[in-house]
């Protein structure tokens, strides 16, 4: 890839970087965008980078409502529980954050309370001055906003800080375009809808991502740090791998509905419900053509292991993040959900451990159970596609 192709903006913001730790964090924050976890932890994860990168007491991300009128969704870090609850009902976009959305390009601000347009704080609101807002645009569309307010140490934010954060904000509009497309297929029943949203895929998320890897390879040649030249080397090879788990999605999105069994479709919901018994999103992650790969009489078993290894984690583990990965790309199908708890609880007999294994068995394949309280809890199965 020649850096000789890359704008001198996207240039200028990443050599401002490269030679920080902030260059890592914006690349974990990027490479966030394709890890198919779900939309409110990715964006968790980049309001969280974009208020350590630029050195922000508070940030937040808003994402509009379809109309783009006000905010729907609205995700703070920097508050603690007890301040979030005294402030009470998250923000509807009004006052500067409302100038955002009616203005949609980047603010900087030395003082919140001196733009006329400031409605102040509700009761109980920690004090800000500086501000950073950039929009999150998709296309010529803003679907969100990103804000950061006091800058830890010094007295407003720069011009360094605001190309970065524009970076991150690219990202978050790719997230946010990807899950809305993904969720919306849920309910199409139609081929024409399915292969628009498939080329919409193709042709916007995947171009997007395209265009980031060719920014971070054609930086390398340009970093004389070779720690941070191999950073930039895994960074894209991390984002062609999400190019081929997107890819894997528009082949399904591309297959006729013909009333097919869609064992994805039964895994996402699985993940769904077990998320709302833990309180927080499931992370889910999907590789090859699943639901035609895959016979009933292996869908049966690989949903039943799914769900009696995720309910072991809502039982025992205390866990605060939770994996299912499911990959049939190749001629084995393996199965993992993976958790951050208290590791593998009993023997193989118990916990439905043992049905856990006796169904591998049958199938002709491999289960096993590794981790700690230390390390977390793995649960893997592995099993023929051909059985």
């Amino acid at each position: 890839m020649d850096p000789k192709a890359l704008p001198d903006d996207a240039m200028s913001t990443f050599e401002r970087a490269a030679s920080t730790s902030e260059l890592q964090r914006l690349l974990d924050a990027i490479i966030a965008v394709g890890s198919e976890l779900s939309l409110p932890i990715v964006l968790r994860r980049i309001t969280e980078a974009a208020t350590s990168l630029v050195g922000a007491r508070y940030g937040a991300l808003g994402v509009l409502d379809e109309q783009r009128a006000t905010l729907a969704e609205f995700i703070a870090v920097g508050v603690d529980d007890d301040t979030a609850a005294a402030i009470g009902k998250p923000p509807e976009g009004h006052g500067i954050l409302g100038l955002l959305i009616i203005e949609p390009k980047p603010v900087r601000l030395p003082d919140l309370a001196l733009h006329p347009d400031s409605h102040g704080f509700p009761p109980g609101h920690p004090p800000m001055e500086s501000f950073l807002g950039v929009p999150i645009r998709i296309g010529g569309a803003t679907v969100g906003n990103l804000y950061l307010t006091d800058k830890i140490d010094a007295e407003e934010f720069t011009d360094a800080d605001e190309e970065l954060v524009v970076a991150l904000a690219s990202a978050a509009a790719a997230t946010i375009e990807t899950t809305r497309l993904q969720g919306r297929t849920a309910d199409l029943l139609v081929v024409e809808d399915r292969e628009r949203i498939a080329r919409e895929l193709h042709d916007t998320v995947i171009q997007r991502l395209f265009a980031t890897g060719l920014t971070l390879a054609g930086l390398s040649a340009r970093i004389d740090d070779p720690e941070a030249a191999l950073r930039l080397s895994e960074a894209v090879d991390d984002l062609d791998d999400t190019v081929r788990h997107i890819r894997t999605t528009i082949f399904e999105l591309q297959r006729p509905p013909n009333g097919m069994r869609s064992v994805r479709r039964e895994l996402l919901d699985l993940a769904a419900q077990t998320g709302q018994s833990l309180g927080f999103a499931v992370a889910t992650r999907f590789s090859g053509p699943i639901d035609t790969n895959v016979n009933d009489a292996t869908a049966d078993h690989l949903v039943a292991v799914a769900r009696e290894a995720l309910s072991n984690v809502v039982r025992h583990s205390g866990a605060s993040t939770v994996t299912l990965e499911v990959d049939a790309s190749s001629d084995w199908l393996l199965l993992s959900v993976r958790d951050d708890g208290a590791g593998p609880i009993g023997g193989p007999q118990g916990n439905g451990l043992g049905n856990m294994a006796s169904r591998a068995w049958e199938m002709g394949g491999e289960f096993n159970v590794e981790g700690s309280p230390e390390t977390g809890c793995v649960v893997r199965l592995r099993v023929p596609l051909t059985h």
